[in-house]
């Protein structure tokens, strides 16, 4: 499941971010980390979350990942904005880590506007890679 579904997970941003603000938050070096959930609070959500997305099993196999990435001004730790995202498969966590890379670069070097990369993340996060980052290889 490269997508989630957009019922359950339709994607929120922080609302501290702002293109105005993007020197301060975003992209000043460190900021995701002071604002990223512990794994104390995320790792029961994740299980719900897996729940509610019919998955089962291990939870190893899955990122509990933002739609709109810490990277881009997405919301921290809102249920609107996180689902499980496999590893596994052509469009897996880690290759959404690179767009999530590739915007926030975008953003700070002026060339992408805050709102186009959020707006891409949210609507569909792999047609922003094909657009952004480029094919798979």
């Amino acid at each position: 499941m490269a997508l989630p579904d957009p019922h359950c997970t339709p994607g929120a941003t922080n609302p501290a971010v702002t293109q105005a603000t993007i020197g301060s938050t975003i992209c000043a070096s460190g900021y995701s980390s002071t604002i990223r959930p512990p794994e104390s609070v995320t790792y029961p959500e994740k299980r719900a979350s897996m729940a509610a997305y019919g998955q089962s099993g291990s939870t190893s196999g899955y990122e509990y990942d933002h739609l709109v990435s810490l990277e881009v001004g997405g919301a921290a730790n809102a249920a609107a904005n996180l689902w499980p995202e496999p590893y596994a498969g052509s469009y897996g966590a880690r290759v959404k880590d690179r767009l999530e890379n590739r915007l926030h670069q975008l953003i700070c070097s002026g060339a992408l506007p805050l709102a186009t990369a959020q707006a891409a993340e949210a609507s569909n996060w792999v047609v922003a890679y094909n657009t952004y980052v480029g094919p798979l290889p």
